[in-house]
């Protein structure tokens, strides 16, 4: 027995008269109307030709909220850059050493050229370069003070603008607050003498720290140093991206240890290997966006506030002296144990319930007295 059920919607008018037809004309039925979904008429849902397509809807609103809609949505914190994303490491353009030197030569070449024209050559420069002192010249006029001009700039340009790149220093050019870029080479270099140079460290380097603030996993306060493994990875943003690169540093470290449980001291080598790579992860993925690159954060001294150390100092010394008192209570009721054994079974004596008790409890206490004389 097959059973039909009706689809057809509460909202949907009735057909028995033309007035409700001519409603339905002048104003289209709405199946499903809200703020994420568009309008959809009934008649598209209920016609019966064949191989229609399907209607599709728009994502919903919890679709938009999980990112999957099409709707603007605010982009999480954690992926919002810390700089500039336009702030990278590039190279900058400088010549060779050698263009710098042939320019400043070039420079002083003109204003002894300058010189002999003007009339003012000393005559033994004059003879020691070849030339012929210019007798009865008016001295420089304004030609010969353009070209002073110029041979001064040409020659100020050349040997002003000379540097020296060695290994594992950098220099990051910035001219009038715009980054133009950063110079790894090494050598006699030529940088304009316009820009303004920051030298930075990209060796490889180690900071000690000293003693910080942390907590194991039972919230116990510790004090911590730790040795970083560390270099400069993209200089632009070291340099122009925070104040202080190293102080950036110091600065998560320092937050890194107040997120994550430090090994107690005395802990094994596995809890101190976890906490070793915690810290490590958590820094270098705070650093990064700054162009710092860690390697390894490891703890290399962890002890125990005064307080606290005073407190577990009281609290050993209170567990090794529970311990001796079982030890020696143990060892004391061995002892008569085995003495009652022996006079029992050797016959030596008779003892009843009470005796036997009596003979215990002497035992026990002069042996206890014995142990407390002769010490730990």
């Amino acid at each position: 027995m097959t059973t039909t059920t009706s689809h057809t919607p509460e909202h949907v008018p009735d057909s028995g008269g033309p007035s409700d037809g001519a409603a339905a004309a002048a104003r289209p039925v709405r199946l499903i109307h809200s703020e994420s979904t568009t309008e959809i008429p009934v008649h598209l849902l209920f016609r019966d030709a064949p191989g229609a397509a399907p209607v599709r809807l728009r994502a919903t609103v919890a679709a938009r909220r999980s990112g999957t809609g099409r709707g603007k949505e605010e982009p999480p914190r954690s992926a919002v850059p810390l700089v500039d994303p336009a702030l990278q490491e590039r190279p900058a353009r400088v010549l060779p050493g050698a263009a710098g030197v042939l320019a400043g030569l070039c420079g002083v070449a003109g204003g002894v050229a300058t010189s002999w024209w003007a009339g003012v050559l000393p005559p033994f420069a004059a003879e020691a370069l070849g030339l012929t002192a210019r007798a009865g010249a008016a001295g420089p006029g304004p030609a010969q003070w353009g070209a002073y001009a110029a041979a001064g700039a040409l020659g100020l340009f050349g040997f002003g603008g000379l540097a020296r790149g060695r290994t594992g220093r950098a220099w990051v050019l910035d001219l009038f607050g715009r980054y133009r870029g950063t110079v790894r080479r090494t050598g006699l270099l030529w940088v304009n003498p316009l820009l303004l140079r920051r030298r930075v460290d990209v060796r490889l380097r180690h900071w000690r720290g000293e003693p910080m603030q942390a907590a194991d996993r039972g919230g116990v306060a510790l004090r911590v140093a730790v040795l970083v493994a560390w270099r400069v990875r993209d200089t632009a943003r070291a340099t122009l991206g925070v104040e202080d690169h190293e102080g950036y540093l110091r600065a998560c470290v320092e937050a890194a240890l107040l997120r994550v449980p430090v090994a107690a001291p005395g802990s094994g080598r596995g809890a101190t290997q976890a906490t070793e790579d915690s810290l490590t992860r958590l820094v270098a993925a705070d650093v990064a966006p700054v162009g710092v690159e860690v390697f390894a954060v490891r703890p290399v001294r962890v002890e125990y506030v005064p307080e606290v150390a005073a407190a577990m100092h009281r609290r050993r010394i209170a567990a090794l002296d529970a311990q001796h008192r079982a030890s020696v209570l143990s060892s004391v009721v061995d002892s008569v144990e085995d003495t009652v054994t022996r006079l029992t079974m050797r016959g030596l004596v008779e003892l009843n319930d009470d005796e036997r008790k009596v003979l215990v409890r002497d035992l026990t206490v002069a042996f206890c007295a014995g142990r407390g004389e002769a010490g730990p």
